[in-house]
């Protein structure tokens, strides 16, 4: 990707280094509850093969230095976290714009930059469930250490793979402005399948994340294949692919984001339209 401009987003919290504030366990459990210790212990076993394969995870600083915080409000000064900034200021501009057009205002999220654990509105979270976005605080958060699972467990390399990522958990953010979520409970009440209306609030943060690839790659910021990597990277995690992997059976009933197919064809369909009309998928 390009970023010749060098716009970072003033969005940022790096709580890289920290430990969340809720204790309790302390040492590499890094404050996460006994419940919480457990399921670290069963994913730990499935991704690596070792029950505690996740725990040295939770003291890593996401393979990056973050020993020296930056102040609140500062951009990272170091080179990954400067590339999460710029990507997040580049949503910021294609949502700005897109919310304008709209007659509406885009209020921007606050992306948190966390290693092991992280306390947020959603409570306290272990980086081993991967990026996420807290409608309760309005804040994505993500560990980087994610990128290097991204690339070495799922095959799924590049800068561009690492800005579907951030942009996926942004469209989780216009969801919730644009009241998708709201409808999503509302639909759960009438008797709804809470998979099937998770899969598809999922499949439809993809086709958002698209809609910004669109506008991304009109001001210049893709190179030569930038999009393959990207849909590489909604492929690498689909339900299917990762449950084939992890437990040797796929077990449709049990999705929450959809399959690989799915996640391609609905990312690729932001990707041409650039268009929030066409993201349509039930969930929205």
């Amino acid at each position: 990707m390009r970023f010749e401009d060098g716009r970072q987003s003033q969005n940022i919290e790096d709580r890289r280094g920290r430990r969340p504030g809720i204790g309790g366990l302390g040492g590499r459990a890094g404050g996460l509850g006994i419940g919480g210790l457990v399921v670290l212990l069963a994913l730990g076993y499935f991704l690596t093969g070792d029950p505690t394969g996740l725990l040295g995870d939770l003291d890593a600083p996401g393979g990056l230095p973050s020993s020296e915080e930056a102040p609140p409000g500062a951009p990272p000064s170091d080179e990954a976290g400067t590339f999460v900034s710029m990507v997040l200021a580049d949503t910021e501009q294609t949502w700005d714009q897109l919310f304008q057009e709209a007659n509406r205002r885009y209020e921007h999220p606050r992306l948190v930059l966390f290693s092991g654990a992280v306390d947020s509105a959603c409570g306290t979270t272990s980086a081993a469930v991967g990026p996420f976005y807290c409608p309760g605080d309005r804040k994505v958060y993500l560990d980087l250490s994610f990128f290097r699972e991204l690339d070495q467990r799922f095959g799924a390399p590049g800068d561009f793979a690492q800005a579907y990522v951030i942009a996926h958990e942004v469209g989780h953010h216009v969801q919730n402005l644009l009241g998708v979520f709201e409808q999503s409970a509302r639909r759960r009440a009438m008797g709804a399948e809470a998979n099937v209306v998770s899969i598809q609030q999922e499949l439809q943060a993809d086709c958002l994340a698209g809609v910004w690839g669109h506008y991304a790659a009109q001001r210049g910021r893709l190179e030569t294949g930038d999009l393959e990597e990207g849909l590489t990277a909604a492929a690498a995690i689909g339900d299917d692919r990762i449950q084939r992997r992890t437990q040797g059976q796929i077990t449709p009933e049990s999705w929450t984001h959809g399959s690989s197919a799915d996640r391609v064809r609905w990312f690729r369909q932001g990707l041409q339209s650039g268009q929030i009309g066409a993201c349509t998928t039930a969930g929205g």
